[in-house]
């Protein structure tokens, strides 16, 4: 399958230098955003602790708008061209900003409601504060997607057992955690999965965790596409 992840500027900055040349069209947010939307490119706002982000940044998107009744319950309707690339990453994200020998715990739940068409994957995008490290937890995916890098085998850390993928996308390293079995809910506890990585592997040192991000990463949704976040927790200690 193709590499899916994108540079470390394209998902992380939210600016309009960015544009690359699409409009985006008006859709109607779902009756359920009683709080928030919003249908603009780069639209954001912060609730209960969350940030959430529309973040349409790839090239030849179409149109997409996010709703929210909460930074723990939102959801986006996009409808993006049936072609390659990913179009956009829609999220909401929880900061850290500590040390993996800090964090006592570093937990999420999940519950989503996704398509069974087009072409996407559900992922925690979790960076550290300088942005050299990219860590992806994908719990679901549809379609022709698949994560940057190659294989290094299964494994069974943090409730779930993951296809690992090492990569480097030119801006940042990528390690990749699939789900072996597609998702909709349950509870991923991340620090294992961080120490995993740091002392088993030595692929990192004691990085600073800056963002835990959670949401969708949309190649395609042809004809309009929704995808809802039920719930969505994120804690440390």
């Amino acid at each position: 399958m193709a590499p899916t992840t994108p540079s470390r500027i394209a998902r992380i900055l939210l600016t309009p230098a960015l544009a690359l040349g699409f409009t985006v069209g008006v859709a109607s947010a779902p009756a359920s955003a009683a709080v928030w939307n919003s249908c603009d490119q780069w639209g954001n706002t912060t609730l209960n602790g969350y940030t959430l982000y529309n973040n349409i940044w790839g090239s030849g998107a179409g149109s997409q708008c996010v709703w929210a009744n909460s930074g723990t319950n939102w959801g986006v309707w996009a409808n993006h061209p049936n072609t390659g690339g990913i179009k956009s990453y829609p999220n909401s994200k929880k900061v850290i900003n500590k040390s993996i020998t800090s964090l006592a715990s570093l937990t999420s739940s999940y519950n989503v409601t996704v398509p069974s068409s087009g072409a996407y994957n559900t992922s925690y995008d979790i960076w550290d504060t300088d942005y050299d490290y990219e860590i992806m937890l994908w719990v679901n995916k549809t379609g022709a997607v698949g994560p940057l890098g190659t294989s290094q085998g299964n494994l069974t850390l943090g409730g779930h057992t993951w296809t690992v993928y090492k990569g480097d996308n030119g801006a940042n390293q990528v390690f990749s955690f699939v789900r072996t079995s597609n998702s909709t809910s349950g509870t991923v506890d991340i620090l294992p999965i961080l120490k995993w990585i740091k002392d088993t592997k030595g692929w990192f040192g004691n990085e600073t965790i800056g963002d835990v991000q959670f949401g969708y990463e949309i190649t395609s949704s042809s004809g309009g596409l929704d995808f809802t976040t039920n719930n969505l927790t994120v804690s440390s200690s």
